[in-house]
């Protein structure tokens, strides 16, 4: 059956991979800043900025059968350098517009529904220099696990959890073939990760082949959240 999903933020790295393959049997909403990346694609394009504007709920389905919200930021630095700015401007693209966007869309959600969010392996892995978003994407995964126990058994809710992913949102960290050799390094696998290796995970847990998980944060890290190879 084609599912109705929307996409929130779309239009560029794990999202723009997700809704190219989604997109081919579902029909897909996305609701972002641009739809520059979306023109061959058979989607449905809302214009939408997380941080500013209200999600226009007219232009979507009576009935919605899967959510992603994938803005988020990177923000590395030691935590003397940290601002409560840059701590404030963390939690509001990755968890209050997160939140905003769960509350107007949640009547729409349709029983068995599912809703994937994104968090960083730096929760569970402490990771110097990740203090910020770490809190930030911390308060997604608690909050994922709250979601699936109050609507369970009507929605899953479940989180993806990457390592370092080369997508325009990490382009200051993988900008060289140096600054990649080292990155990949680090990995136990030996690679970064790529948009759809975090998108085949996210669309699967949209999906009916996990109807069996919920309040789960699923670890796709090349390894470095639980083995240490040197």
């Amino acid at each position: 059956m084609s599912k109705n999903i929307l996409l929130i933020g779309g239009s560029h790295g794990i999202g723009l991979s997700m809704a190219r393959e989604l997109s081919k049997t579902n029909n897909v909403y996305i609701a972002s800043r641009t739809k520059d990346e979306l023109g061959a694609l058979d989607v449905t394009h809302i214009p939408f900025d997380a941080l500013t504007d209200e999600l226009d709920t007219s232009k979507l389905p009576e009935e919605l059968h899967g959510f992603a919200y994938c803005p988020g930021s990177i923000n590395l630095k030691p935590f003397k350098m940290m601002s409560m700015d840059t701590f404030n401007e963390d939690m509001q693209i990755n968890f209050f517009s997160l939140v905003r966007c769960v509350k107007d869309i949640i009547p729409k959600m349709s029983d068995g529904a599912s809703m994937v969010f994104f968090s960083t392996v730096a929760v569970g892995t402490g990771m110097p220099f990740h203090t910020s978003v770490a809190a930030a994407k911390g308060a997604i995964e608690g909050f994922a696990k709250s979601m699936a126990a109050e609507y369970a058994p009507k929605l899953r809710v479940n989180v993806v959890a990457p390592s370092l992913v080369d997508t325009p949102l990490a382009g200051r960290l993988l900008n060289n073939d140096k600054k990649k050799e080292m990155m990949a390094e680090r990995h136990p696998l030996k690679r970064v990760g790529n948009a759809s290796d975090i998108a085949n995970i996210a669309i699967f847990l949209l999906g009916d082949e996990s109807t069996w998980m919920t309040g789960q944060v699923v670890g796709v890290n090349g390894g470095i959240g639980s083995l240490n190879v040197t």
